[in-house]
């Protein structure tokens, strides 16, 4: 298993990068780009997304940002009530991944969302 902790401190370079496949795909990215306010983003996810999936991938979200608080993977699954294979997995796409993650966390460095 890769150690994270240690590449957390090397500068993070893209590995990947995501092209849309398709219209269908553009139209995705479009349609979160055409949503200027929290209001109207909050309104195109739920229409776009189950509660599942919005639970989901907010998950996903606070468990990148407590990685980068150096937590425990263990503490981390348990905190955020998921598996530490699903932490682990966060933790591939933010290190080794587009870039996505980093993006929004840097941007958002003071943000903290409250866990369960």
């Amino acid at each position: 298993m890769p150690n994270y902790r240690k590449s957390k401190t090397a500068e993070f370079k893209k590995k990947i990068s995501f092209k849309p496949r398709g219209k269908e795909q553009e139209n995705l990215i479009k349609a979160l780009l055409s949503a200027k306010t929290e209001e109207k983003m909050g309104a195109l996810i739920r229409d776009i997304m189950t509660i599942g999936e919005i639970e989901e991938f907010s998950k996903r979200l606070e468990i990148a940002r407590l990685i980068l608080e150096d937590l425990p993977y263990k503490e981390i699954a348990k905190k955020v009530n998921t598996s530490t294979t699903t932490v682990t997995r966060v933790a591939e796409f933010l290190f080794n991944g587009a870039g996505g993650y980093w993006g929004f966390l840097a941007e958002n460095k003071s943000q903290k969302t409250n866990s369960k």
